[in-house]
């Protein structure tokens, strides 16, 4: 979100207790998001869990997540369970979609969120929280794959490089998740994240990075 539309929101959300969210941005923190979802159409998914860790320097707290289960939405179908293996039954005990973003905005404030396509998660919590709350989410957005890119591009111009999140978490030496769930894909993020940003690019003579 660009300054501009930032001051329209702080201006005309006068009083709410979410102005403060399109203020000056938290610096030296971000949090790792990640989302599951009905669909990968982010026009008509909608979200089945939504996690997150923070980040604070070169420190994951991943003793602390964001973790919540929303009800089933209508739109859970057997096609959408084969994405995410999230069942009916599994969601149970499952929040509504107001008060899941409530809590979200609570944990991340309008730190910057980190993110393996954040841009898809970002769209969906936008029309959620637009519907909900009646204004989209303040966080700027990094998106881990781009930094990756552009690292080796500046070694390797013009080379094709596997975008994977587990073929970039297995350059960087990160291991890998046995299981990938909203909390275990955000973890993932934060790792690449940090270690692109506090850490040098380990070798590029790999299978998956090729001219």
């Amino acid at each position: 979100m660009n300054l501009l539309m930032r001051r329209y929101w702080y201006y005309k959300l006068k009083g709410s207790p979410y102005q403060s969210l399109f203020g000056a941005l938290q610096k030296g923190e971000y949090v790792s998001l990640d989302c599951e979802t009905t669909s990968l159409d982010p026009n008509r998914a909608e979200l089945v869990t939504i996690a997150a860790t923070k980040i604070i320097d070169n420190r994951i707290l991943t003793s602390a997540p964001f973790e919540v289960r929303l009800r089933a939405p209508q739109s859970l179908d057997s096609g959408s369970v084969k994405i995410h293996h999230i069942r009916h039954q599994d969601l149970l005990d499952g929040i509504d979609e107001k008060r899941a973003l409530i809590k979200l905005l609570d944990f991340i404030g309008n730190r910057p969120l980190v993110g393996y396509h954040i841009r898809y998660d970002k769209k969906i919590l936008d029309l959620a929280c637009r519907k909900q709350l009646g204004f989209p989410l303040p966080n700027p957005l990094i998106e881990v794959s781009q930094i990756y890119h552009d690292k080796l591009e500046k070694h390797l111009p013009n080379a094709y490089f596997d975008l994977s999140l587990d073929a970039i978490c297995k350059h960087l030496d990160l291991p890998l998740q046995s299981r990938h769930d909203a909390l275990q894909d955000a973890i993932a993020a934060a790792m690449v994240f940090v270690r692109l940003t506090h850490g040098d690019l380990p070798s590029l003579n790999l299978p998956y990075v090729s001219r």
